[in-house]
């Protein structure tokens, strides 16, 4: 049990035992913090899953009171808990015009974005960030438009490389590549360590966009099983491996897209053991790190590499400011390459962004900033596994990840992600079918829908619009639901 788990748990105790009464305050989070010597993201974390149970609830300016009823805990779906099974095959792809065509339909700011890859922008601070563009704009440095061309604003650069040594990851901030966002990163990363027709390990399923650049730059794809909590089927990868001898491995560790899973620390260190003994390379896409929902941040994959095999990427726009288009690349022993590329393509990333994310990094408060996103998040998720509960059919089931802003969902076979997707457009619903997410167009009755935006009736009505439309599916179709 998780300390978050452990603490809501005494307290729901003493509401069932009427030692806390109806109308009771709770200790206010740091008081709770100092009390049981757990962290403020702990004890708002069990809060959030004491609210989420209908046993207490936030009164603003206020905190937390016992609710005048003491309900049944809300319930949700169960949890998918088999690996995927793709074909032990390399896959050469053809999925950009697939997912183009479903991305551009989701687009009008008309649609319940639940199919969006992006949270919601008023979850940013976007106007302090735009004081800092502003003042960055004005206090210019005319020849760091020049100096700091190919790998970035030393300050950012600086930063990037404190947050790593923050985390126990000694980076050099001379080995750190500034990109236009992390996508750009990951090309690049990409491109420095295969060839056209070299094979390419990913998850199952996988991020659309990395089919995409592996389409883009005449790469096949190796899919391999990959649990919907847990990441990556070591076992299969191994396999994978030896017989059809990859190239490089493209994988999200944290809270991987569209999944939610996160490897546990052992599992990835055994994975950067494997590859090392194989000397393949590792992309590492590592964009919703900073999101988790517990105690600390959880490693990467790179805080176990002792060879530079990992090319880590991050970046700002999953957590701070999406527009402004900043990620990197810390590319270990590719990271001459990786700069050597970027310079013959985008050659550099905008000054006046990189100088206002520096000072905004270095004056404080993205912590605080994080510590608030990381709340709303985790609420947001409760309050979407629950409706999917409501409204879903029998036998749907949903990932519940420890961080990130997505939930895969599983619903009963029979039901068609992609006759969905095109049914909810018409009704004014985005969601993201699981096809997309597959170089084999695998995944037909899985969706993946975005809890990082406003809950509110609007949602709720999506979410109910939705799980009727599923439903839809199971009744024309009884005899193949199990």
């Amino acid at each position: 049990m998780k300390r978050y788990e452990a603490l809501a748990a005494d307290v729901e105790a003493s509401i069932r035992s009427g030692l806390l009464k109806p109308g009771d305050r709770l200790p206010s989070v740091r008081q709770t913090g100092s009390r049981r010597g757990v962290s403020a993201s702990t004890v708002f974390q069990a809060y959030y899953l004491l609210e989420a149970r209908g046993l207490i609830r936030a009164r603003e300016r206020s905190g937390y009171y016992v609710c005048d009823s003491r309900p049944a805990p809300a319930p949700v779906p169960p949890e998918p808990d088999r690996s995927s099974q793709p074909a032990d095959a390399s896959i050469a792809l053809d999925v950009s015009e697939r997912v183009f065509g479903i991305l551009e339909a989701s687009m009008s700011r008309e649609v319940v974005p639940l199919g969006s890859a992006f949270p919601s922008p008023l979850l940013f601070p976007l106007a302090r960030l735009g004081r800092a563009m502003a003042a960055a704009a004005q206090s210019l440095d005319p020849w760091s438009t020049v100096d700091d061309l190919t790998p970035g604003h030393a300050p950012l650069r600086r930063q990037i490389a404190l947050r790593y040594r923050a985390d126990g990851i000694h980076v050099d901030p001379e080995d750190i590549v500034v990109t236009n966002g992390a996508l750009e990163a990951l090309n690049l990363c990409l491109a420095a360590v295969t060839r056209p027709g070299d094979a390419v390990v990913v998850e199952s399923p996988t991020f659309y966009a990395a089919l995409q650049a592996l389409e883009r730059m005449g790469l096949r794809a190796i899919e391999v099983p990959t649990h919907p909590r847990e990441g990556i089927d070591l076992a299969a990868l191994a396999h994978a491996i030896e017989r059809h001898r990859p190239k490089a491995c493209w994988l999200m560790t944290t809270f991987q897209n569209p999944l939610g899973s996160l490897m546990p620390e052992t599992r990835k260190r055994a994975l950067v053991e494997l590859l090392q003994q194989h000397a393949l390379p590792l992309i590492e896409d590592d964009v919703y790190g900073e999101l988790y929902f517990g105690d600390r941040r959880p490693p990467p994959a790179r805080a176990f590499d002792t060879q530079g095999l990992v090319l880590h990427c991050g970046s700002f726009s999953k957590c701070l400011a999406p527009g402004y288009r900043i990620g990197w690349a810390a590319p270990g022993r590719f990271a001459k390459a990786v700069a050597r590329l970027k310079l013959t393509t985008t050659l550099s990333t905008s000054a006046p962004a990189q100088q206002a994310l520096a000072a905004y990094l270095e004056g404080g408060g993205y912590d605080r900033h994080l510590r608030r996103l990381r709340q709303t998040l985790a609420a947001r998720q409760a309050q979407f596994a629950q409706a999917v509960a409501r409204h879903f059919p029998e036998g749907t089931r949903a990932t519940r990840p420890l961080g990130g802003y997505f939930l895969w969902v599983e619903l009963p076979p029979g039901v068609n992600a992609l006759d969905i997707h095109r049914e909810a457009l018409t009704l004014g619903i985005s969601v993201a079918p699981g096809p997309i997410f597959s170089a084999a167009r695998g995944f037909a009755n899985c969706l993946r829908l975005n809890y990082g935006h406003a809950w509110d009736a609007r949602t709720e009505d999506a979410l109910a619009t939705l799980g009727r439309l599923c439903q839809s599916y199971v009744q024309v179709r009884p005899s193949i639901v199990r």
